[in-house]
């Protein structure tokens, strides 16, 4: 029978996503002056990739399926505002009631700007937090009334971390398939030698 093995459990999305739980449960913590330090790292980072964002290419997507080039740069842009969600508020809905909260796409020529003020109040965030309170409480992400997350609040921002990494290097290939500068980030970059 497909999914199953005999003496095994069979796998089901059900108990794909409670193993997935609990494994991420069982993850070491990273002390919230190492996370600091590296959100501090990761945003220089998002920063010099958003400066290369080109204003003319806003609409183009390397696939139809693809997110458009000015979408991918807001959302790396405001991806350092989740760090104060997780922190600030025990949840977020993803679908909320119409007018309520609904997110604003920022134009190209402020995305810095843009940045530079969520990764301010993420700071602000982690400043007034402790270990024990990401280590120990809860944060719920749902979409349509359903809770579809409901992890330890450094499980999320480890987590929303690594989102943005991902994004982030999307939109390098982005840059690099229009003929833009990709800068260096963990490293050398075919247009910028430098370790950073």
């Amino acid at each position: 029978m497909a999914g199953t093995t005999r003496g095994r459990i069979p796998l089901t999305k059900d108990n794909m996503l409670e193993t997935m739980s609990h494994a991420a449960q069982s993850l070491p913590s990273i002390p919230l002056q190492a996370m600091l330090n590296e959100f501090n790292e990761e945003a220089a980072v998002t920063r010099r990739v958003l400066d290369h964002v080109p204003a003319d290419k806003l609409s183009w997507k390397p696939h139809a399926k693809s997110m458009a080039l000015g979408r991918l740069a807001g959302l790396v842009a405001s991806m350092p505002s989740w760090f104060s969600l997780i922190i600030d508020q025990d949840e977020l809905n993803l679908t909320p009631p119409a007018g309520s909260g609904q997110y604003r796409q920022p134009s190209t020529d402020q995305l810095v700007q843009v940045h530079d003020e969520h990764v301010k109040k993420a700071r602000e965030s982690l400043a007034k937090t402790s270990d024990d309170y990401l280590m120990t409480t809860n944060w719920k992400l749902l979409a349509g009334g359903q809770v579809v997350s409901n992890e330890r609040r450094h499980i999320v921002m480890r987590d929303t971390m690594n989102h943005l990494a991902h994004h982030r290097g999307q939109l390098t290939v982005y840059l690099r398939l229009n003929e833009r500068t990709v800068p260096a980030i963990y490293g050398p970059s075919a247009d910028d030698q430098r370790f950073l």
